[in-house]
């Protein structure tokens, strides 16, 4: 069983930053892939970034050149460094993890105001 517990959402004024952290229970390199999506009131949940066990790394055209993912090993946490935020990527955020089952953290909201 794996647990994911995100935080590093909040309210960021167009152009601003923001840090999304997932800290996953257990080794966390026992993980095939570390992911973020997003959600948006009445759209479907979609991938923003997927990060894989040997560093291959997949974007969103969307946010591609703005946001990147990573991971420590250390802290057994990944990340999602969003920076030139729009209001177009408020959305509330959910990491997910890739073992044998899929599991997914409880979501975190970021709203981008113009």
């Amino acid at each position: 069983q794996v647990q994911l517990v995100e935080s590093g959402g909040g309210l960021v004024q167009a152009g601003g930053s923001l840090r999304l952290s997932c800290a996953v229970s257990g080794d966390i390199r026992t993980i095939n892939v570390m992911g973020w999506y997003r959600q948006a009131p009445g759209n479907q949940r979609e991938l923003v970034a997927r990060i894989t066990t040997i560093g291959i790394t997949n974007y969103a055209a969307s946010v591609k050149g703005r946001f990147t993912i990573s991971r420590d090993y250390a802290k057994s946490t990944f990340y999602l460094q969003m920076n030139s935020l729009k209001p177009e990527d408020t959305a509330v955020y959910y990491c997910n993890a890739e073992r044998v089952n899929v599991y997914w953290g409880q979501g975190t909201q970021v709203t981008v105001s113009s």
